[in-house]
């Protein structure tokens, strides 16, 4: 297990936008590793590489029916509409509302070089546009059209 370290917003490495993996190799699989133990310590439930300060088109996503690794993934469908609340290890303290799909398909390799296609509905869905975003140097933050703090996602809670 190793963890590592995710950078936070205001970090250049999150604005910029991540490169196709062209091979599939040790050091990878260790990305993949490593990103899904740090999700996991963090409370997370998903993790793009550029939050770990790596520009690669890698994400993982658990929303609580396993983990998913995906290598270069692309939404190749989607549909409905879902507004909802959403948070980012990258910006901790805080959180938005944000208008995603309620529901896409994705397209992604796995760490076996296998090419996968998935339907996501509700959070998954709304799980894999937040991390795709990520890819290409955008932020929930940046599409969210009411933000709050956590004191004040506490209080609505309650």
């Amino acid at each position: 297990m190793a963890y590592r370290e995710i950078r936070k917003d205001g970090d250049e490495v999150l604005r910029k936008k991540s490169r196709p993996v062209e091979v599939i190799d040790k050091k990878l699989l260790t990305l993949l590793d490593d990103m899904a133990d740090t999700m996991y310590k963090a409370d997370g439930v998903g993790l793009a590489a550029p939050q770990v300060g790596i520009l690669k088109r890698v994400v993982v996503i658990d929303v609580g029916n396993g983990l998913f690794e995906m290598i270069n993934p692309e939404i190749i469908e989607q549909s409905g509409e879902q507004d909802g609340i959403e948070g980012c290890l990258s910006i901790p303290g805080t959180s938005g509302e944000v208008v995603r799909p309620m529901y896409v398909k994705a397209k992604y390799t796995d760490r076996n070089g296998e090419t996968v296609i998935i339907e996501a509905e509700e959070l998954f869905a709304r799980a894999i546009c937040h991390e795709l975003d990520h890819l290409d140097g955008i932020l929930y933050k940046d599409k969210a059209h009411k933000m709050y703090t956590a004191k004040e996602i506490e209080e609505m809670q309650k």
